[in-house]
């Protein structure tokens, strides 16, 4: 947990960093594939992820233990073969986990939060999940199990894995020749993201694209057919809090208002997607059939509300810095305070993203935020041991707590204003 944070507080900043030249890059060659609002709820998508991971809020499936000490057949050293070959396992076992996401209506939820941005450019490589809650990746680790791979190589080659998928969701790089025979490109990941009929839940290679071509799953990206990107029906949120749990609450929901009996227990393993007639008929949902002609989602926005949107993603990665540079120590003061820390995390990108959508309830949840944050300053008599190093850490925290309720207070009575249909008179 200390080691990843740590990891994290190094990763991060460099993501930011080419997410932002990306920004920039687009602008100044007149082609831009980044919005604002989507780019803020990428970002916030990714800080709810490494939050979840950091304070490994997850149910491990300790297999891999078990099958190392009963089924392996050798023992290897850590050379540099080894890390090599992990690294391969990794990858096969990844594009299974990945097929299977998009194949199986209940897997689909823990990956369609990194298909919801109707953009396609670095930030939306951060969308992650939070709703994995079983490491089911676990499972398919027997061959390493059998080879003797020792599981701190597993835990080495892993963030590395992930962190290599980054770099190619972008539309600045065109093909890359020779290399495109080989590894997994933008010009592949395009295809991946995109949901013209022709490319769907192709391309499902991580790393090495033979997996997809061994497998009968890919395909070129086609002059012709230029890539649009999303999901078929639309998320129309920048929440990512919802988003990550909106395919299975409709599941829950399928299942509860269906009136077959195996429908219930057999729609969660039907191809993504599958409703039961009786409920499609009675509760029809949007779908995307003309991926030319459809809306993409936006909120009304100023100037003046993208720089408080801003704002407020700046001080959250603030937020997030301390809580991942300083795990140790806050763990040290009291085991359950790295978990109200992740608490409030999850309240912010909630409170954050809400105004952005302009939705009803944004105050509610500033409201929450500001009370949760100055609950916690009350009960520690600081913020979570900041005061050894910044005296007037709980003064500022709480200044900064006001001044962001208020400000968006101000915001969502000025949205409200807005949004309020204009009646005509005779």
């Amino acid at each position: 947990m200390e080691t990843y944070g740590k990891i994290l507080l190094i990763a991060m900043p460099v993501f930011l960093l080419l997410v932002l030249i990306e920004k920039l890059y687009g602008k100044a060659k007149g082609f831009d594939t980044v919005r604002q609002m989507d780019m803020i709820s990428s970002l916030s998508s990714g800080i709810t992820n490494v939050t979840k991971s950091v304070l490994e809020l997850t149910i491990i499936i300790a297999i891999y233990p078990f099958l190392l000490q009963h089924f392996a057949l050798t023992k290897i050293e850590n050379t540099v073969l080894v890390y090599i070959l992990t690294f391969i396992i990794l990858d096969f076992n990844g594009y299974w986990i990945h097929r299977w996401s998009h194949k199986i209506n209940l897997f689909w939820n823990l990956h369609v939060i990194h298909h919801s941005s109707e953009e396609f450019n670095l930030a939306c490589a951060l969308r992650q999940s939070i709703s994995a809650f079983f490491n089911l990746f676990t499972i398919l680790l027997l061959p390493a199990a059998l080879l003797g791979i020792p599981q701190a190589v597993i835990s080495t080659v892993a963030p590395l894995h992930l962190f290599a998928q980054f770099w190619y969701h972008t539309r600045h790089i065109d093909k890359l020749g020779w290399l495109e025979k080989i590894v997994v490109t933008p010009s592949h990941h395009r295809v991946h993201h995109a949901i013209n009929p022709e490319y769907m839940d192709k391309n499902l290679s991580q790393i090495f694209i033979i997996w997809d071509k061994l497998f009968g799953t890919f395909q070129e990206e086609l002059k012709e057919v230029p890539p649009v990107y999303g999901i078929t029906r639309p998320a129309r949120t920048w929440n990512p809090i919802r988003i990550n749990f909106q395919h299975i609450w409709l599941l829950v929901k399928d299942t509860w208002r269906t009136k077959n009996w195996s429908e219930k227990l057999t729609l969660w393993f039907k191809p993504t997607g599958y409703r039961p007639q009786d409920v499609e008929a009675a509760y029809p949902v949007y779908k995307i059939e003309n991926v030319y002609q459809f809306e993409k989602y936006n909120t009304q926005s100023t100037p003046l509300f993208t720089a408080w949107a801003w704002t407020q993603l700046i001080f959250l990665l603030l937020f997030i810095s301390y809580l991942f540079g300083s795990i140790a120590s806050i763990n040290n003061l009291n085991p359950s305070y790295i978990y109200w820390y992740g608490a409030f995390i999850f309240i912010y990108v909630f409170a954050l993203t809400e105004l952005m959508d302009r939705n009803k309830m944004a105050i509610g949840w500033e409201i929450l935020k500001f009370s949760v944050g100055l609950g916690l300053i009350f009960w520690q008599q600081d913020w979570f041991g900041l005061t050894t190093y910044l005296p007037q850490a709980s003064l500022l925290i709480t200044g900064y707590l006001f001044f962001s309720l208020v400000t968006s207070t101000w915001f969502y009575l000025k949205h409200r204003k807005e949004d309020q249909p204009v009646l005509s008179h005779h």
